[in-house]
C-alpha cells in the first residue's frame, strides 16, 4: 500500500518553498568574509581542515546574488545542488497537489549516498591539488 500526500503536506510544501525564498533573501544580503576566520564550518574553525561541504554556504550566497563564477570557485557542486533542490521541491509539490504516492525510500537512500560519494571525491581531489577555498 503506497503512502499518499494529504492537504496538510501541500501546506508543508508551500511553507518549505517560503522558507527557501527567505533563505535565498538572507543569502543575497549576506556578504561572506574572505578568509577562514569567518567560516561557520566546525571542521574548518576547530581543526583547520575544510570539510567536503566547505564553501557551500558561501557558494549559495554567491548564487543568490547571481555571481556564478564566484559560486563555482567556492564550491563547484553548488549550482548542481541548487538546481536539484529546486527540482526536488517542484516534484514534491506536484505529488502533494495531485495526491500522488511518496517516492520509494530505497531510491532516496541511493541518491543521498551517491551525493555523499561525489562530495567526498571532489573534496579529496581539491584537498590533493590545493584548490579548496581559503
Amino acid at each position: 500500500m503506497a503512502l499518499r500526500w494529504s492537504r496538510r503536506s501541500a501546506w508543508i510544501w508551500a511553507l518549505a518553498g517560503l522558507a527557501g525564498l527567505v533563505g535565498a533573501a538572507i543569502l543575497h544580503a549576506w556578504v561572506p568574509a574572505s578568509g577562514p576566520e569567518g567560516s561557520i564550518c566546525f571542521s574548518r574553525r576547530v581543526l583547520d581542515l575544510p570539510c567536503p561541504g566547505c564553501g557551500l554556504t558561501r557558494a549559495f550566497a554567491h548564487l543568490a546574488k547571481g555571481e556564478w563564477t564566484a559560486a563555482l570557485a567556492a564550491h563547484p557542486l553548488a549550482p548542481v545542488l541548487a538546481i536539484e533542490f529546486l527540482l526536488i521541491w517542484l516534484a514534491w509539490g506536484r505529488a502533494a497537489l495531485r495526491d500522488l504516492p511518496f517516492p520509494r525510500p530505497v531510491w532516496v537512500e541511493r541518491a543521498v549516498l551517491a551525493h555523499l560519494a561525489v562530495l567526498c571525491a571532489l573534496w579529496v581531489g581539491r584537498l590533493s591539488t590545493g584548490t579548496l577555498p581559503w
